[in-house]
């Protein structure tokens, strides 16, 4: 059965027939994700495979410390439940599959006791529908694999949740909720824990369930054509992870209880979204974390059950490494698969659907060179005004970095106030700061070259639009000999502009004229301007005020031309070496003409 009815992939979209959804419902308890009938190859990987092992130990230890711990107590921070919905969760996924594996009842009671206590709860929060999305999810796996134990507290869990979940959704939908539609997270987590939560109690309540997962299912196509054509995510990683993980919890759950995910998982752009995660993470373990993206890899588990459906062995070899923290990383665990370099994958990657683009000296080496950069589009749903930003790694260490988000109940911090933060504006990206302003919101900058060669990898984003008073502006950046690092920015302006070359560090920074030296951990990083001759370097202080982030530690590297300007070429040289060379630059039209991207 296929979604898709019309010869564009997205332009039509309609779901089955509530009617015929539920025709293939697998019968009885558990149906989602976990089958019983795959417990006993879980088993036999926990005791066969080290990692499985590690990874089992860690979550019977989550487990037994939740067992002297009382349920979530339901308590929102500024608009939001989704702390305590998260606690929910993630405490059912641990004692579920304990449970489940080791067959220890007492850890199966203190999940049912978690779900009692959440379905005494006034309500869900649907004002933030997150919040009660991810209780759906929570009460739907809880529901299915928790069956024999929930004994007498069977009907007050199955009165809480139809109250303030599932019927809460099926009216969401009936009145048209605004993020059921929508291309960006809330789509993949409000309609994939409503999902869930329908497939679980779709054989007590069959038109209900089948009103929500018919309207879940036809919705998501919205949100997964984002990832086309290449797996990008405009979010961020950290947005990445919570729309994908929500993705993926959906199509596994939609498989092992229908048989099928109506062709959702074929759509473009999804069998290389693990790409974007394998690229946008750095030698140093850390993301290019860009929008309101934290710098950790974070859990996702979501890589492994990628793996197996796209045949993608980096992926669980990626997983293998950095995973092990959610109790799905021990269900979908796969063999350890190829390293990215073994598998094949090019050192230095760009990803056209959202303009952000990787460049790599090495996949196995954390001491390996990497730049990160971007263009893509200021609106895009939790953006920063931060087109033409970068970060650096090199010797081990993150030299030139992104801060990260700010306090989301900052007042107006998704409203009206959000272009005052420091971390949000332009001053605050490692990009051009002209005349003092930020970019337009709505400003877009496309990626307009890329190349690879063993030797050479670049490429170049027009960042004409976010600069409104200039004619012009392009930012090239070079990986040379797979070490030094080039950023070459270029403008014309319409009337004399000043112009800040801008980038946040945590490094200690020492300014020898036309040379920034940083230093972090045992690593230096030489800093230096090779054009134009009158332009020098200076240090100035990242700290706010609060509300805001102090950002204590960090400091703002500037490079400025003598004077305002008409016309800047501005070339900066990033090396681990003091004796570092650069060849002769060509003007980046050279570039463009050398490998242009339509």
């Amino acid at each position: 059965m296929s979604l898709l009815t019309s010869l564009s992939l997205f332009s039509s979209v309609l779901a089955p027939a509530p009617a015929d959804l539920l025709a293939t419902l697998r019968a009885g308890h558990p149906r989602l994700i976990l089958l019983d009938s795959d417990l006993p190859r879980l088993r036999e990987l926990t005791r066969s495979d080290a990692v499985a092992k590690e990874w089992l130990e860690r979550q019977r230890a989550a487990a037994a410390k939740l067992l002297e711990l009382p349920p979530t107590e339901f308590k929102i921070v500024g608009p939001r439940l989704l702390a305590a919905s998260r606690s929910v969760l993630d405490r059912i996924y641990t004692l579920g599959l304990i449970y489940r594996l080791d067959g220890h009842e007492a850890v199966g009671r203190r999940a049912v006791a978690e779900l009692r206590a959440a379905a005494r709860w006034v309500k869900w929060n649907p004002s933030h529908f997150l919040d009660t999305a991810e209780l759906n999810h929570a009460f739907g796996i809880g529901w299915d694999w928790l069956q024999p134990l929930l004994g007498e507290d069977r009907q007050a869990i199955r009165e809480g949740w139809l109250r303030n979940g599932l019927q809460v959704a099926a009216e969401a939908y009936r009145n048209k909720a605004w993020w059921a539609a929508v291309s960006h997270n809330w789509n993949q987590v409000c309609n994939g824990g409503n999902a869930i939560a329908a497939l679980a109690i779709a054989d007590e309540e069959p038109a209900l369930a089948a009103e929500i997962l018919s309207a879940a299912v036809a919705n998501l196509p919205r949100a997964l054509r984002s990832y086309a054509p290449d797996g990008g995510w405009d979010e961020g990683p950290g947005y990445w992870h919570y729309a994908t993980r929500y993705t993926v919890y959906c199509l596994a759950a939609l498989q092992t209880a229908l048989g099928t995910d109506f062709g959702l998982s074929e759509l473009p752009g999804l069998d290389q979204a693990g790409d974007f995660r394998m690229y946008f993470c750095g030698p140093t373990g850390v993301t290019f974390n860009y929008a309101d993206a934290h710098a950790g890899t974070g859990e996702s588990e979501e890589l492994l059950w990628l793996a197996q459906r796209y045949q993608k062995p980096a992926y669980a070899w990626e997983q293998r490494r950095l995973g092990g923290r959610h109790a799905l990383d021990l269900v979908w665990l796969q063999p350890p698969g190829s390293d990215p370099q073994a598998g094949g994958y090019p050192l230095d990657r760009t990803f056209r659907g959202v303009d952000v683009t990787f460049l790599r000296g090495d996949w196995l080496s954390r001491e390996a060179t990497w730049v990160a950069f971007k263009g893509g589009d200021n609106a895009a749903n939790h953006s920063h005004l931060d087109l033409g930003s970068f970060v650096l790694e090199a010797g081990g260490q993150r030299f030139l970095d992104d801060p990260g988000p700010d306090n989301y109940n900052l007042p107006g911090y998704f409203g009206s106030q959000r272009w005052t933060y420091y971390r949000l504006m332009t001053v605050g990206q490692n990009t051009l700061l002209i005349n003092g302003a930020n970019q337009p919101p709505r400003a877009k900058a496309p990626t307009v070259a890329f190349g690879s060669t063993p030797q050479r990898a670049y490429g170049v984003v027009d960042l004409s639009a976010a600069y409104p008073l200039c004619r012009e502006v392009r930012r090239g950046f070079a990986l040379l000999d797979r070490r030094d690092v080039l950023v070459v920015d270029e403008l014309t302006a319409a009337e004399p502009v000043t112009v800040e070359w801008g980038a946040l560090t945590t490094a200690t920074a020492v300014v020898d004229g036309r040379r920034v030296v940083l230093t972090k951990g045992a690593a230096t990083l030489y800093g230096d301007i090779l054009e134009p001759a009158t332009a020098t370097w200076e240090v100035t202080s990242a700290v706010q005020p609060p509300p805001q982030a102090s950002n204590e530690g960090w400091s703002r590297l500037v490079a400025r031309p003598a004077g305002p300007v008409e016309r800047l070429r501005l070339v900066i040289r990033w090396s681990p070496s003091p004796e570092a060379t650069t060849p002769a630059v060509g003007p980046l039209s050279e570039w463009i003409a050398a490998a242009p991207l339509p």
